[in-house]
């Protein structure tokens, strides 16, 4: 019997008659802002974390866990559903995320390794890379619901909660009303733990699906070597940028792409790098097929000589690659080729 099967069923109807709080439930969401808001006394300022998204409700014996898309996560983290499930607390639902902490940094890659068909698989996972739950909301208590109170009603509970329970596995988020603390968040963000930071008003109730808070990212740049293409879909113009850093041992490295190439300049770029064809491109690790870190739907590219630099910005690492797709910047003709390593990205 697995941890889900015995613990974490689907329970709508003692959910909805204990806190009117159904599974269907959707976290409240934030906006995308370039600034922090100022406003002196309006806005609590948390860590963005850099993790899985999560509803925990729990309702007797009961223990579910909702991803952002109303999935169920329990099957993929039995640890944290057993620990839950542990607590003395009966009867509550909390809003957090789901990590996994690495050599006192977290990993998403761990987090991504833990979606895996194979029960025995995440098992094993579990035990050797287990995840804890950060919580930074409470929508509703054994006393009920608590979405329509404000979020500093929301924030005292949780506190309680928090501290009540007293795991290691189970924290409370970081939070300030201090715009330079967040600021300090903010600076040291995107390298490891954090991917930016959140404001929330200190009045304002808890709304589902919505996205009534503001989130800002700490955006980068780095200077990369343009290892190859990709056509567009049934096109013969270019459709990405495959870009590249040169490792220690000297071999380019893929890290990512970018596809933000101003559709009156693909023409002319595609010459360009038609021009520049050659093998083997990258050196180092080469680009594969559609993956988790891909959302290109052809694995084929096309590999160049490693003689164009580009500037592009991009808001997170995993590992050693870009998370998500960058936006092009500007030409560096200024940059040579070798100067594009790793140090710029991962800040050694």
């Amino acid at each position: 019997m697995t941890g889900e099967s015995a613990i974490s069923r689907d329970l709508p109807t003692s959910v909805k008659s204990s806190f009117g709080v159904a599974l269907s439930t959707a976290p409240m969401e934030a906006k995308a802002a370039d600034t922090l808001p100022a406003d002196a006394g309006r806005w609590q300022y948390e860590p963005k974390w850099d993790g899985f998204r999560c509803l925990a409700f729990k309702a007797g014996a009961a223990v579910e866990l909702r991803a952002k898309s109303g999935k169920p996560l329990g099957r993929y983290f039995p640890e944290v559903v057993a620990m839950l499930h542990e607590l003395k607390t009966k009867e509550f639902v909390v809003d957090g995320e789901i990590v996994i902490e690495i050599a006192g940094s977290l990993s998403f890659d761990a987090l991504q390794m833990r979606l895996h068909p194979a029960e025995s698989r995440i098992r094993k996972l579990s035990v050797a890379t287990p995840a804890k739950l950060i919580l930074f909301d409470m929508l509703a208590t054994s006393e009920g619901a608590l979405m329509q109170q404000p979020l500093s009603v929301r924030r005292a509970a949780l506190e309680l909660f928090v501290k009540s329970a007293a795991r290691k596995d189970l924290e409370l988020s970081r939070a300030t009303r201090d715009l330079a603390a967040a600021g300090r968040w903010l600076g040291q963000s995107g390298q490891g733990s954090t991917d930016g930071v959140v404001a929330k008003l200190l009045d304002d109730e808890y709304r589902p699906g919505e996205r009534a808070m503001v989130k800002v990212k700490r955006l980068r740049t780095a200077d990369c070597v343009v290892g190859g293409f990709r056509y567009l879909a049934n096109s013969r113009e270019v459709g990405s940028l495959l870009l590249g850093l040169y490792n220690d041992q000297g071999q380019l490295d893929h890290v990512g792409f970018t596809s933000t190439i101003a559709r009156e300049d693909r023409a002319k770029l595609t010459r360009q790098l038609e021009a520049l064809r050659s093998a083997p491109g990258f050196t180092g690790k080469a680009p594969g097929g559609p993956s988790r870190w891909s959302t290109e739907r052809s694995g084929q590219w096309e590999p160049l000589r490693p003689e164009l630099v580009a500037e592009v910005r991009f808001d997170h690492v995993t590992g050693d690659r870009f998370r998500h797709g960058t936006k092009f910047l500007r030409w560096r003709p200024d940059k040579s080729p070798k100067q594009c390593t790793f140090e710029q990205i991962l800040g050694k």
